[in-house]
């Protein structure tokens, strides 16, 4: 597999995906919206940017690359420096393109363009989920036609049998067509509000924002004396649900604690502490076969 697929999959995962020395790939969720011009629904999605300014080395992409090729953490990062080696090379002559989720060019003062791949989205709980353009609803007035009252003759004339039948089934036609075009009204007017409804639910409000740009990566962990190594569970926007997987993993055996805020404002929680590298990644494949293929490593 190439550097780009392993950037598009972690996307779908995490906030944030940093290619060390070259840049970090960030999404922001942002939510459904609707053209009012047009009548069409787009569902939410991931917004996806790059920030030049990300460059550290956090260990996401060389652990993901060293699980799935089964290789050491430092052969990871080497094929990692060897990409982005031709990357930098690329961009003197012609445009990168990261397969999935963008192009990243050179303008004129040497600055990093990227374009987002808009027909990607990162965002899991809008898989599946496409543009829907909602047909508009035409409404008719129908006409009434008054009809010209019949002078009776003083000589009565009979209506022949016949014509009695057509004037009975036409009314019978009009009232039929008449209910019929109120369903149809009714039907597409609760198809719409379906669509709304849906779109609704799916509605996603933005959980990482960068607004400026940040020079390097340092995470505020909290520090134990002699404990160098922590294997990550997950951050958490929420400080309450890192707690609740603080306890969630307690109950499974494991030493887990709170590190701290990183520099998105996310809570990290580690399933436990290590003095050793060579303890904490014989603790990471196994944590990985039994408990979390998305667990990795960080070093203080």
């Amino acid at each position: 597999m190439t550097l780009a697929n392993y950037i598009n999959e972690l996307l779908y995962r995490y906030d944030c995906v940093i290619v060390p020395n070259f840049g970090g790939f960030v999404t922001n969720k942002i939510g459904a919206k609707i053209n009012a011009s047009t009548s069409t629904f787009y569902p939410p999605k991931k917004k996806l940017t790059f920030n030049a300014y990300l460059q550290h080395n956090d260990g996401l992409l060389a652990n993901h690359i060293a699980s799935v090729e089964k290789i050491s953490f430092e052969k990871a990062t080497e094929k990692i420096s060897i990409e982005v080696t031709k990357w930098k090379e690329q961009l003197e002559t012609s445009l990168v393109k990261v397969d999935k989720v963008g192009t990243l060019t050179l303008n004129e003062d040497k600055q990093l363009i990227f374009e987002p791949n808009n027909n990607s989205n990162f965002l899991v709980e809008s898989f599946g989920l496409s543009e829907t353009e909602s047909k508009e609803i035409k409404r008719f007035n129908e006409e009434v036609k008054t009809l010209p009252s019949l002078e009776e003759d003083e000589t009565k004339k009979v209506i022949p049998i016949f014509v009695k039948r057509a004037a009975v089934a036409a009314a019978v036609v009009g009232v039929i067509y008449t209910g019929w075009n109120g369903v149809q009204n009714k039907q597409q007017q609760k198809m719409l509000a379906s669509q709304e409804k849906s779109l609704e639910k799916k509605i996603q409000s933005a959980t990482f924002v960068i607004d400026s740009p940040l020079p390097t990566i340092n995470l505020n962990v909290t520090k134990e004396e002699g404990i160098n190594f922590y294997i990550v569970a997950g951050a958490f926007q929420v400080e309450e649900n890192a707690v609740k997987k603080v306890e969630e993993l307690k109950e499974q055996g494991f030493d887990a604690k709170i590190l701290g805020k990183n520099s998105w404002g996310l809570t990290q929680v580690a399933f436990d502490g290590y003095k050793t590298k060579e303890l904490a990644r014989k603790e990471l494949l196994r944590i990985k076969e039994t408990v979390s293929e998305d667990a990795w490593l960080l070093e203080k």
